[in-house]
């Protein structure tokens, strides 16, 4: 069951921020993605008779609390409101303005349990990043050869007594990608099957003594110009309970 299986079941419910800061329970995704899905319906615009646009472009701000513990959740958080977003955009008839991008940020000034959500259109170009998702934290693969292992002196250090020092290299060349077993003592498994080398499509599971590795090739946005500003950008509050 994912993150925001409730959201996608209708069990969500907003109010103001004074209620939010009675209760003091911290933000949940579920609440999180209630503000962007409120948000894109708000600044969706009609501009044409088969083209509605909606901004592309989200931040989300949580209070230093809150924002410490979804950051936490890791890639997995981000992933989930980009294809929810995407999917509620879809069934409304909405087209982004450009590639869609969503950040959270901490930020003093909003209350526990509140969120606030700025939207805007931001032109940009896409390029693709492999990254390895390990216990909740995200690695980007920033070199063609990458180490995975034990030792300290891996690019990637996971602490495993079943892993080797240097257990396995992920291959990147900026399109393809590929796993290659060191000659480890315990071996590698590639979605649950023992192998030495294996080419690595998104959203691969490498296993590693009890330690699995998720690979996965996401979208970077690199903003090229801000679109024209327009007067419906300005920041809305939502507290939620």
């Amino acid at each position: 069951m994912g993150l925001l299986d409730s959201f996608e079941k209708g069990l969500e419910r907003a109010v103001n921020s004074a209620f939010a800061k009675t209760f003091r329970s911290g933000i949940q995704p579920v609440e999180i993605a209630s503000a962007l899905r409120r948000e894109a319906d708000t600044k969706a615009a009609v501009v044409s008779r088969d083209r509605i646009i909606t901004p592309n472009s989200y931040v989300v701000r949580l209070s230093p609390d809150d924002a410490e513990r979804m950051l936490a959740l890791g890639g997995a958080l981000t992933d989930e409101l980009h294809a929810l977003l995407t999917t509620h955009a879809k069934s409304q008839g909405y087209s982004f303005s450009g590639p869609l991008s969503i950040s959270l940020e901490a930020d003093e000034s909003i209350t526990t349990g509140t969120v606030r959500v700025t939207s805007g259109t931001v032109e940009g170009r896409v390029s693709w990043q492999a990254v390895v998702d390990v216990d909740g934290r995200r690695h980007a693969l920033t070199r063609a050869r990458t180490i995975v292992g034990r030792g300290s002196d891996a690019d990637i250090t996971i602490s495993d007594a079943g892993s080797s020092r240097k257990h396995v290299e992920i291959l990147w060349d900026g399109e393809r990608a590929m796993m290659r077993d060191l000659g480890s003592t315990n071996g590698t498994k590639v979605n649950g099957e023992k192998l030495r080398e294996a080419a690595l499509p998104t959203d691969t599971t490498i296993t590693i003594g009890r330690t699995d590795l998720v690979f996965k090739i996401v979208p970077i946005t690199a903003p090229a110009r801000p679109a024209r500003p327009r007067d419906d950008d300005a920041t809305r509050a939502f507290g939620v309970i």
